[in-house]
């Protein structure tokens, strides 16, 4: 089974960056009981006031696929969607190795 990684970059709605990190940390939050969930990094960038990445690190797309829809998935999916100013762009990667990686 190979590992599925994944940058997703999200641009808010001006000033809305703040309140979708509040809401993706909740979805990190989510993430530690979600089975398969080896990687949930939120991060901003300090010259880029309305980007949000997410990075994600998952023991397999089935895994990554059913956190979706996990309790409360939804209701953050539906709080996110109107601070978003289009939709995510995602670079789908696979997890070769490296520090913090399990094997």
């Amino acid at each position: 089974m190979d590992k599925v990684g994944l940058y997703v970059k999200f641009r808010t709605q001006p000033g809305q960056r703040d309140t979708l990190v509040k809401i993706l940390l909740r979805a990190a939050e989510l993430g530690q009981d979600a089975p398969g969930c080896e990687l949930y990094i939120v991060n901003t960038a300090p010259d880029e006031e309305d980007i949000v990445w997410v990075t994600e690190i998952w023991r397999s797309a089935a895994d990554k696929a059913a956190s979706l829809s996990a309790t409360g998935a939804s209701e953050l999916i539906g709080q996110a969607l109107p601070l978003l100013a289009g939709p995510p762009e995602r670079i789908e990667l696979r997890p070769v190795g490296g520090t913090g990686l399990r094997g």
